[in-house]
């Protein structure tokens, strides 16, 4: 109990753009959380592409078709609609525009990260200076105040702090979503090769 109020004294210390900075790292988390649910959801995984990219180069295009009738995700959803005959008679527009909207969900929300990686720190930049102002704005009013001047730089410090574990937290959470992006993007792009050298097969 102690050490929550502590931990509280001390954010408290911070000054107002503490409060940003909270809000901020709420806002990431929650990124976080939603982002890996979807991506749980969506994302059929490695294995699935490299199987599905196998069955079709071995013309096995019903193993392939029961393959993604039996998987979870996009891309999966995809080929499907392309083995029913949804794709229409032109299978490359269709795979690109449905691959561009699947993209787009996954791209969704990620921006926000790439913008507190920079505003965080500015935030705690933001918080240093108010600090430091209130720290030598003393020395105008009355000498002395050694302690007063030392709360200000605490101040300044423990902003430029949190802020930084903001942004670190923010970046370290979009370069992860970002590489499982591009992964789940060259998982697609294996798959449709496939599907065009096979085109005949699958609707065409």
């Amino acid at each position: 109990m102690e050490a929550i109020l502590q931990g509280f004294q001390l954010f408290q210390a911070g000054g107002p753009v503490m409060y940003l900075l909270l809000a901020c790292s709420l806002f990431v988390g929650y990124i976080g959380i939603e982002r890996a649910l979807f991506y749980g959801n969506m994302d059929a995984g490695k294995t699935f592409a490299e199987q599905f990219y196998t069955q079709m180069k071995l013309r096995r295009c019903d193993q392939a078709q029961q393959l993604a009738a039996g998987a979870h995700g996009g891309l999966p959803l995809i080929l499907q609609e392309v083995f029913q005959g949804q794709a229409g008679p032109d299978v490359k527009a269709f795979v690109e525009m449905q691959s561009g909207i699947f993209i787009a969900k996954l791209r969704n929300r990620l921006y926000y990260l790439s913008v507190i990686v920079t505003m965080a720190p500015l935030l705690g930049l933001l918080g240093t200076i108010s600090g430091m102002i209130r720290a030598f704005s003393v020395l105008n009013i009355q000498s002395g105040q050694g302690i007063a001047i030392t709360g200000g730089v605490g101040e300044a410090l423990i902003a430029t702090a949190f802020g930084l574990c903001v942004a670190i937290l923010a970046l370290a959470v979009h370069a992860y979503f970002t590489q499982r992006l591009d992964r789940i993007i060259t998982d697609m792009e294996l798959c449709f090769s496939a599907l065009e050298t096979m085109a005949e097969k699958v609707g065409q």
